[in-house]
């Protein structure tokens, strides 16, 4: 059975504070704790790049004292942010810098928000069909590289970071069966045009996010066999306070 051994993680020590950029963006101290949620987002140095953001995190997971990298036979990298300008993918890029062995399978996956459930239920399923017994899933999106820093609605909400999680046959956390969807329709909800930076649309990113989200959730319950009542604890996506709330 395949599933969570640890995770590791790293934010970058600089930070920006949303506090501190009110009078910029028009904003009060009640709409950054009330809305906003959080007071300060995480910003990597310049010459950071994402594959370096991944190695922090690596870091972190040995740190754990969890895993060597001559143990690893497959890793994925979910980034929308890739390194340079994206060719070679960022998991060869990493692969060098930790030195795992070339009989280790890499690639990467383009996804944003959803890219941590998606990314579970891919390297799960890989693994299971290959047999592998270790493997490293990673997710980092530094936004300030496609960042417009003058944008309200995206400057005080984005920030930059990076996560691995380390998947074996004895885990610590198991997962079950996930649900799946998609609305290609709604695609210039998040997007990034021709000026290199990302854009926006606030309200209909909220409106997607209550109208689809709650049923996925029960969804989801339902396939696992599961009901609201027995949970415990929901850890959703952090796009904002008043989002999640």
């Amino acid at each position: 059975m395949i599933g969570i051994k640890a995770i590791g993680t790293y934010l970058p020590d600089v930070r920006t504070s949303n506090f501190d950029r009110m009078d910029k963006f028009g904003m009060t101290a009640s709409f950054v704790r009330d809305k906003i949620g959080f007071s300060q987002v995480a910003q990597k140095d310049p010459e950071q790049e994402t594959s370096d953001l991944c190695v922090k995190a690596w870091e972190n997971l040995q740190e754990q004292g969890q895993i060597s990298a001559d143990e690893i036979e497959c890793m994925i990298v979910c980034t929308q942010n890739p390194d340079g300008h994206g060719l070679p993918h960022t998991s060869a890029i990493l692969h060098e810098k930790l030195s795992i062995s070339q009989n280790c399978a890499v690639f990467d996956i383009s996804l944003g928000c959803s890219g941590y459930v998606y990314g579970l239920s891919v390297i799960k399923s890989f693994m299971e069909a290959n047999e592998f017994r270790k493997g490293l899933l990673f997710t980092a999106d530094p936004y300030s590289k496609v960042m417009d820093h003058d944008d309200k609605k995206t400057a005080t909400l984005f920030g930059d970071g990076a996560t691995v999680t380390l998947l074996t046959e004895d885990p610590v956390f198991d997962f079950g069966k996930f649900v799946f969807g998609s609305d290609g329709s709604k695609k210039e909800g998040i997007i990034v045009r021709g000026d290199g930076h990302v854009h926006m649309n606030g309200r209909a990113v909220f409106t997607f996010t209550v109208r689809v989200i709650p049923n996925s959730i029960r969804k989801m319950l339902e396939k696992n066999g599961m009901t609201l009542e027995i949970i415990d604890r929901f850890l959703l996506h952090q796009g904002s306070l008043h989002i999640v709330n």
